[in-house]
């Protein structure tokens, strides 16, 4: 006898031939409208603004490390009012300059759909960039857009790379303070999750009153590295701890191993793990020079495979990467 799930296949495939599939076409991610609800403030250098709209119920976020892109008021001022769906990066483009909304990556820091509130950590280093003026000088009900995950969409959207191998026995966490939302989410996840796993996290920040209470589990070890108090450049605590600090696992040196080298004045550093099974696994983000310099030494000197490592230049210094 036949299947009759089969069967039943096969009439609807035919009745989709007859009639058409008129199924509505779901985008992995969407443009949100949303206006500023609170501000929180952190600690001297970090703000976390949260963002509501009617629409953030239907918004997803899929790891701790959730990207999205936020949309800024154009240079003369005008609000982004791009159009949903697949054609508003074509809308973006075919603006005039002044009233194009300048476009940053950022990570969402917490999603709470039912309450329709999205939160997002910003540094705020000033008024010299349209992400960090508009941070400094919003107020609630201030309007903003943004592109993240659609939760209509079936299918994996992407955007997230804290994607832990299993056997993982070991984590090394390093970043800046851009990568401190997406470092404290994992930690308050493995928390939840995987309170036995021995973590190392070191965390750049500006100052050391930005060395903020972090949620993580007891078998978690944050160290905390203040440019102020250290008395050092961007970058360079991040590198100097992971060289120096950091409970490597022994790999086999390779200092004659090709490694294509990235030149991140021009393109984005962005090495993804690809490894399903590891002991050992990092994840890096920050500024792209720093980030360079710490895969050269995990991989050309420490001798450890690139599947395990995920590094990511998340921003570099004097340029600008939508």
């Amino acid at each position: 006898m036949s299947n009759p799930s089969r069967i039943t296949q096969a009439i609807q495939q035919g009745l989709r031939r007859l009639v058409g599939d008129h199924t509505p076409v779901t985008t992995p991610y969407r443009l949100f409208d949303l206006q500023l609800k609170q501000r929180i403030t952190l600690s001297p250098s970090l703000s976390r603004l949260v963002f509501t709209g009617p629409d953030v119920a239907d918004m997803n976020s899929l790891a701790p490390d959730q990207r999205v892109k936020l949309f800024f008021p154009a240079p003369d001022g005008s609000l982004p009012v791009l159009p949903d769906g697949t054609h508003w990066k074509a809308a973006h483009s075919a603006l005039p300059p002044q009233q194009r909304p300048p476009m940053r990556t950022y990570t969402i820091r917490a999603l709470r759909p039912e309450a329709m509130e999205v939160d997002v950590d910003f540094v705020l280093h000033g008024v010299n960039g349209p992400a960090s003026a508009w941070a400094t000088a919003a107020r609630v009900g201030d309007p903003l857009q943004m592109l993240a995950p659609n939760q209509a969409h079936a299918g994996d959207p992407g955007g997230y790379e804290w994607k832990p191998p299993q056997g993982a026995r070991n984590v090394l966490l390093a970043g800046d303070e851009t990568a401190l939302p997406a470092i404290a989410g994992i930690l308050e996840q493995l928390a939840d999750e995987q309170p036995d796993l021995a973590v190392e996290a070191f965390i750049e920040v500006p100052l050391e009153a930005d060395c903020v209470a972090l949620h993580h589990s007891p078998a978690t070890r944050v160290h905390w590295l203040p440019r102020d108090t250290l008395q050092c450049d961007h970058g360079q605590a991040m590198q100097h701890a992971v060289r120096e600090l950091a409970n490597l696992p022994r790999g086999q040196a390779a200092p004659g191993a090709r490694l294509e080298d990235v030149d991140v004045d021009k393109r984005i550093l962005w090495d993804r793990s690809s490894t399903t099974r590891s002991e050992f696994y990092a994840w890096v983000a920050g500024e792209s020079a720093a980030v360079m310099d710490i895969r050269r030494h995990l991989i050309k000197e420490r001798g450890l495979q690139r599947e395990c490592l995920t590094l990511m230049g998340y921003w570099r210094v004097g340029r600008t990467f939508d």
